[in-house]
């Protein structure tokens, strides 16, 4: 895998859905998500189609990684305000910043592109991991775990210090 990702400087979003507390080892992804879908009709002020799936992670969990670590993960769509915001749903503002985003094409299901992510073009790009929220934008040729699902993943980088 040589996958090249363009190097993005995103604005402020403001994001509206919920979020669940899960590790890796204990995944509650699709619980969240069937979750979410129920009331996202009910959401005002959408702009685009597309959906956030969004991870908070400790500053230490890439550096003592662990699958039972825990972590914070979102399933939310952007929104042009808070003013108006359903009962079951939180709000998040995600800051902006430096983002290497990554155009993937395969199941949801098979994990590679982020080994690859970590393992082999982090440590040899100009880059590092910001202790920021990373982030998957699923838009209209997501199909979860089909193969021939495409998504962008964002992961969020800053320049290496230098030495």
């Amino acid at each position: 895998m040589s996958i090249q990702p363009q190097i993005k400087v995103l604005s402020t979003k403001k994001l509206i859905g919920k979020c669940m507390i899960m590790s890796l080892s204990d995944n509650k992804t699709g619980q969240l998500w069937k979750s979410f879908m129920q009331h996202r009709k009910h959401i005002n002020n959408v702009i685009g189609a597309e959906l956030y799936s969004l991870q908070e992670y400790d500053v230490s969990y890439f550096r003592q990684f662990n699958p039972a670590n825990t972590f914070v993960k979102w399933a939310a769509v952007e929104v042009t305000d808070f003013d108006s915001v359903p009962g079951d749903m939180e709000t998040y503002t995600l800051a902006g910043g430096l983002y290497a985003v990554f155009h993937y094409t395969g199941s949801s299901l098979d994990r590679s592109i982020f080994q690859y992510i970590f393992s082999s073009w982090l440590p040899n790009s100009d880059y590092e991991l910001d202790n920021r929220p990373h982030f998957e934008l699923l838009g209209a040729n997501y199909k979860n775990a089909d193969p021939d699902s495409e998504e962008d993943i964002f992961i969020p980088v800053k320049l290496k210090a230098s030495r």
